[in-house]
């Protein structure tokens, strides 16, 4: 048995990723050349050219690869069965119980070896 996997070529992607920096650094300096502008005019033109650059980067084979990654990232994120309110809030009480312990004997351990040192050191 012989199965054909058509793998899709991404031309170019070399060039594209140079176009790719070319407009997140052009956006950057267009930021520090219009710095006089209002700041909202800037803004709105950096998100433009960063949805342009990322457009475009979604094009080539490793930004296809990332976007793939991250459509994985959220299937699993809504199989995991996320705690109710009322665990949230024990483990969250649990944890900070466990910190101010830890604090409190680190806090002693500090306190004896400060008095220790001072006794030795005179």
């Amino acid at each position: 048995m012989s199965s054909a996997v058509e793998e899709k070529s991404y031309r170019l992607d070399g060039l594209k990723w140079v176009v790719v920096a070319v407009l997140l650094a052009g956006g950057i300096y267009g930021n520090y050349y219009f710095s006089a502008e209002p700041l909202l005019y800037r803004v709105l033109g950096l998100v433009v050219v960063v949805a342009v650059a990322g457009l475009l980067a979604l094009n080539t084979g490793k930004g296809a690869a990332v976007f793939s990654l991250l459509k994985g990232a959220q299937v699993e994120a809504r199989r995991v069965v996320w705690p109710t309110r009322q665990e949230r809030n024990q483990t969250t009480l649990v944890v900070l119980a466990f910190i101010l312990v830890m604090a409190l004997i680190l806090w002693g351990l500090d306190s004896l070896f400060g008095w220790l040192t001072s006794m030795i050191i005179g």
